[in-house]
């Protein structure tokens, strides 16, 4: 039988659907702060290589300062929760759970309903989701 590491939080399914409303409004403050952070990508990349010479700022910088703080600060409450994010773009998140005494993780993504329908093994991903 898989011991389930002490710092991860194991969620039952009915656990984590009670906490589904609260982990999709961080979802999408998630989703909409990595995408206003994205339109910095290359900016922020040339700041960096310029930042040993002296340069470094970007246009817009305290609004990029703004929405990375922003973004940080979800991914921050997301983790706290014990709910792990996969994917940005998809709002793509996992709880972790046990099934037959086995971790698995029970999976969701935005635009799905308001209750977790599917669940799949640590190493199948996305791909290998299976009806609850």
């Amino acid at each position: 039988m898989a011991q389930a590491d002490p710092e991860i939080k194991i969620f039952t399914v009915d656990e984590a659907n009670a906490l589904l409303p609260s982990v999709k409004k961080i979802v999408a403050r998630i989703q909409k702060s990595h995408k206003a952070v994205s339109r910095y990508r290359d900016a922020a990349k040339k700041a960096a290589e310029s930042a040993d010479r002296g340069g470094g700022g970007i246009a817009g910088g305290q609004h990029y300062a703004v929405v990375l703080s922003e973004l940080t600060i979800a991914l921050s409450e997301l983790e706290a929760l014990g709910v792990q994010l996969k994917d940005f773009e998809r709002g793509l998140i996992d709880f972790p759970s046990l099934r037959d005494g086995r971790m698995v993780l029970l999976c969701w993504q935005m635009g799905e309903g308001d209750e977790l329908e599917w669940w799949h093994d640590l190493d199948a991903g996305f791909a290998g989701r299976t009806p609850l």
